[in-house]
């Protein structure tokens, strides 16, 4: 029995990390201290007067445990991979860096690429970003192909180099043709080195270079190219005048402002680069509304830039952030260069924070209005499903899982995941079904839900071992990287009883308390109900909850038949079937659909060859005579 009283006389006076866990052992927060034992102390004592937030978790707190570190910028490094890792339920959090989207310019390949990804790796490519959505990055990679003549082929460089004629686009000047050998490489990497330049904000020294270069092609009297030049240049020079400059020290510099109400906050930040104001971006944090602003953007700071593809000299905040001095040391840790962060009270810099601060006061107020449109429908949807599936709150996580085979082969398994009522995709899972030898959607799904949750129970046993918690603060890569760890409030199945009755069968022997329903449809294949042991619920007159749980049966139905699909479509592209004169790619689909595999086929007589459909007897003959050898008459 744990013992908080006792446990809090044992706590040292040393910097480290502490983390509060509710009756079921789940992480509720991750906190940091200078003194961890006065630190703690604090959350227990009867005196002590805490906000109604902070009073709702020390009331679920049944345990703690610490980590000890030598200082306090180790104690927020290990801070900020816990945080990553358990996302706890009463941090502040930011939504997970992984859904923004970056552009990439992969400068570690001999030719580089313009890609958009969600995750920075250290691996030699330059960043930029995050972007908001990906419809901005799309349209700034459109953008750079328009003023860059870049290669937007699929042709991949060195391999295919000199194998193919330049296409349209070389003619054009929209491409140096690096795939046909008509620019060598290190010019290409000059290019997109100019690339980077241009996504730094940097467009000066391309002007001048796209100016040099129109000159010298109208001076060789190709007119074509020097029109071509001065398209770019014009492009480039009103680009140029609607980034609004905004310090004459030509410095590069975030600014960050927020905006709040009674229940939720806004962050801006403007990214200023050589005096410049080349884009920005805001971020909502919902129901902080009891936080204190040096906490929220202490928080902010920490995760965002924990991930940021680039961290500036200067940070300019509108307000005073909480540990300022250990998050320079952090910043500048990650920048390997000096950062530091400004708290304006006059002048230029504090009207940057202010004009960044109204245009948080904006896009709060747009977000009001898209959950005034939009919200009340979702939280309806949640409340009924709550209400219908038993539960105590609204699940704020919803896993829902679908299997999808091909007779007896392709057999998968999708899971995927809805917070608050929104699809996360990063966490979405798919399963190969390892046990069964033919279609058995009920073992199917048993085993889909055992090896989800002895995967966690594996996770969980890894993150207490001491090891991991040496790695984290380490920074040496050896912390676990969670995938199952999160359990769900709310197990929904595409099925009816038997499913739910097979899912519980597995819930009990692994001893776990989570309710499983199944989504049940009409005749007409569309959603219909939600299915609970002994008990089921028309959903088709609450539109609230059937638009949730159809939206959420549909991809999970979705994702797992993507899966089979792409596994029948690698099974497809290679084949024996392929030796076989006359057995083209439709037969082979259509033998391999029929029968299962290669091996099946094999054994078939002509008569069963025949009742494929488009096998005449021509092709039967073919095939079975490719197999057995024999010469039919």
């Amino acid at each position: 029995m744990f013992d908080i009283q006792e446990e809090l006389k044992k706590m040292p006076d040393k910097p480290g990390v502490y983390i509060m866990k509710d009756e079921n052992g789940s992480i509720i927060y991750v906190g940091k201290a200078v003194i961890l034992k006065n630190r703690v102390r604090q959350y227990f004592q009867a005196s002590a007067v805490h906000p109604p937030k902070v009073q709702a978790m020390v009331a679920r707190i049944k345990e703690f445990e610490y980590i000890v570190t030598d200082s306090e910028l180790e104690a927020l490094i290990l801070e900020c991979n816990l945080i990553k890792n358990h996302r706890p339920k009463f941090n502040i959090l930011l939504k997970d860096d992984k859904n923004y989207p970056y552009i990439k310019i992969s400068m570690n390949e001999a030719y580089p690429k313009i890609l958009m990804t969600r995750r920075v790796e250290n691996d030699g490519a330059k960043y930029f970003g995050p972007y908001s959505n990906v419809y901005v990055v799309k349209e700034t990679i459109g953008l750079l192909r328009k003023i860059f003549p870049i290669k937007t082929c699929k042709r991949i460089l060195p391999r295919d180099l000199g194998k193919y004629r330049p296409c349209l686009n070389y003619d054009i000047y929209q491409c140096l043709g690096p795939c046909s050998g008509k620019v060598d490489k290190e010019e290409y990497r000059a290019l997109m080195k100019d690339v980077c330049l241009f996504l730094d904000g940097k467009h000066e020294n391309i002007a001048k270079k796209f100016e040099e270069q129109m000159l010298a092609a109208s001076e060789n009297l190709d007119y074509e190219k020097a029109a071509a030049l001065r398209n770019k240049l014009n492009s480039l020079k009103q680009i140029s005048e609607k980034q609004k400059v905004l310090s004459t020290a030509m410095l590069d510099q975030d600014v960050i402002g927020l905006a709040r109400d009674a229940t939720d906050t806004c962050i801006q930040v403007f990214f200023i680069r050589s005096g410049k104001l080349i884009g920005r971006e805001h971020f909502i944090f919902e129901g902080v509304g009891e936080s204190e602003t040096e906490e929220l953007l202490s928080a902010f700071i920490m995760q965002f830039y924990d991930s940021a593809a680039y961290i500036p000299g200067e940070i300019i905040v509108q307000e005073q952030a909480g540990e300022l001095e250990v998050l320079e040391s952090w910043l500048s840790m990650k920048r390997q260069g000096k950062a530091r962060i400004t708290v304006p009270k006059k002048g230029g810099k504090r009207h940057l924070a202010e004009m960044v601060s109204r245009n948080a006061a904006i896009a709060l107020e747009q977000f009001r209005e898209k959950l005034s449109r939009e919200g009340t429908a979702l939280r309806e949807g949640l409340q009924g499903l709550a209400g219908i599936t038993g539960l105590e709150k609204i699940p704020g996580r919803i896993e829902a899982y679908d299997i999808s085979n091909t007779g007896s082969s392709e057999m998968v398994a999708s899971m995927v995941v809805f917070e608050d009522g929104l699809s996360a995709r990063k966490e979405y899972r798919r399963f190969k079904i390892k046990t069964i030898d033919r279609q058995n959607d009920y073992a199917s799904m048993q085993e889909t839900i055992y090896r989800r949750f002895k995967r966690a129970e594996k996770e969980a046993e890894q993150a207490a071992d001491p090891a991991y918690a040496n790695g984290a603060a380490s920074g040496d890569g050896s912390s676990l990287r969670a995938k199952f760890s999160r359990l769900p409030d709310l197990i929904l199945l595409d099925g009816g009883l038997g499913h739910v009755n097979a899912v519980c069968q597995v819930l009990d022997e692994l001893n776990i308390r989570i309710p499983a329903c199944g989504m049940v449809k009409d005749d007409n294949h569309r959603t219909r109900g939600i299915v609970l042991p002994g008990k089921e619920t028309d959903i088709t007159k609450n539109l609230p909850v059937l638009r949730l749980v159809t939206a959420i049966q549909d991809e999970a139905h979705r994702f797992a038949l993507d899966y089979n699909k792409k596994l029948r479509e690698k099974r497809y592209t290679v084949s024996v079937l392929d030796e076989i004169e006359g057995i083209g790619t439709k037969r082979k689909k259509a033998l391999l659909k029929h029968f299962g595999s290669a091996a099946a086929v094999r054994k078939a007589g002509v008569d069963d060859l025949l009742a494929v459909e488009g096998i005449n007897k021509t092709a039967a003959e073919k095939v079975y005579q490719y197999f057995n050898g024999e010469r039919l008459v």
